[in-house]
């Protein structure tokens, strides 16, 4: 008969795995598993690590972890000890890690909290309650921006009106810069545009009307469409892309590289710094600039009108004339100081809205020209209502 085996007795089975600069001692004795890491557990022996950690356990109901002799330890090496550790737990085995440095107690925790957070679960509401939800929320967002911008005007108007009260607060050599900027750089590309828009409304007045016999009248067309709407709403356009975008990316760098806060500092205003110089030139710019596209798109389309319908000149002045009253030109520059406003406004607030990073200047820039463009339609929608409701 076989003795028998004594109670208590020892069973080990010791396993050395090496992984470059790290190395993992499993052994298992009465029924306890020691895992003994040594070396770096970072993500450079991070992939090794886990090959060696998945090549197989002992079996036992207990296990003890020793990172006393572990060097290095970083946020991959946290992961593949969570990932241990939830492996015994699944099989069964409690485990308890010991020799761990307070910083890496630190580290292992907030790794821990971090992977048992619940994953993000699909929204699985109705498509049409989520886009009642995501209308909501732009609607809301439309207002607040309403708002901030009627703060905006309230500040810069404060400011306007303690520059007037203050002179030598008046910046005029930056406004004076940018009235160039804004206005004589702005010459070619206004111009060319408001010529061709004026040989294509020519064209295509004169082959409509040409049906009823009335080509005639696209001088008259050109000259009420031109002067009333289609020269300052091009002009406004053109600018709001042009420099209404160049005043976001101008301040919105400058904010990135903390100069705003640098004149804080220095107790200079941004707003009588930046902004003022700005809209000023924007405000007596635009007006100009409407004449001038005024001028050009008459002489593309009273080129159009004479190739093409074979009116002569002095024909087409004198039908223009009759045609195009004083208020309706100054219709068109009524609009343009209010457009310009507008424009430069938006432009500023967007740059100073920028926060520390390149892509937030691309946002905001971006969000200028559109904002831009849609409050100058707004505005155009409203002059014309309200010129309607006053017969002009």
């Amino acid at each position: 008969m076989m003795p028998e085996k004594k109670r208590g007795a020892v069973q080990m089975a010791v396993e050395a795995r090496s992984v470059g600069e790290s190395s993992v001692e499993i052994s298992a004795s009465n029924d306890e598993i020691s895992v003994v890491a040594t070396g770096a557990w970072t993500i450079e022996t991070a992939a090794s690590l886990r090959r060696a950690l998945e090549a197989g356990l002992p079996d036992g109901s207990r296990a003890v972890i020793d990172l006393e002799a572990v060097e290095r330890f970083d946020s991959t090496g946290a992961w593949l000890l969570l990932v241990l550790q939830r492996r015994l737990a699944a099989d069964g085995v409690l485990s308890d890690i010991v020799g761990m440095s307070e910083e890496q107690a630190t580290l292992f925790n907030r790794i821990a909290e971090i992977g048992d957070m619940d994953p993000a679960h699909p929204d699985e509401s109705h498509p049409v309650i989520a886009l009642l939800e995501r209308t909501g929320k732009n609607i809301f967002a439309a207002l607040q921006d309403g708002v901030e911008l009627l703060n905006f005007l309230g500040i810069v108007t404060l400011a306007s009106l303690r520059s007037l009260l203050q002179p030598r607060r008046i910046r005029l050599v930056p406004t004076i810069s940018h009235i160039e900027r804004v206005g004589i750089d702005s010459l070619p590309i206004v111009g060319l545009l408001a010529f061709l828009i004026g040989i294509v409304m020519a064209y295509q007045g004169a082959d409509q009307l040409r049906r009823f016999g009335a080509e005639i009248f696209t001088v008259n067309l050109l000259g009420v469409s031109i002067f009333r709407e289609m020269g300052v709403l091009m002009t406004a356009i053109v600018i709001a892309g042009r420099s209404g975008s160049a005043f976001a990316a101008q301040i919105g760098t400058m904010q990135v590289n903390q100069e705003v806060d640098a004149m804080r500092t220095l107790g200079l205003d941004p707003i009588d710094m930046l902004v003022l110089p700005r809209m000023t030139a924007m405000v007596i710019v635009l007006p100009l600039l409407t004449v001038y596209a005024d001028i050009m798109a008459m002489t593309g389309g009273a080129l159009m009108v004479i190739v093409a319908l074979d009116i002569p000149l002095t024909q087409f002045l004198h039908r223009l004339n009759e045609s195009v009253s004083l208020g309706t030109f100054w219709i068109g520059v009524v609009k343009a100081p209010v457009f310009g406003l507008l424009i430069a406004l938006t432009g500023c607030r967007e740059g100073l809205q920028v926060t520390g990073s390149a892509e937030s200047v691309g946002t905001h820039t971006t969000r200028a020209v559109v904002i831009s463009i849609f409050l100058v339609l707004v505005a155009d929608a409203l002059f014309s209502v309200l010129f309607s409701l006053f017969k002009i």
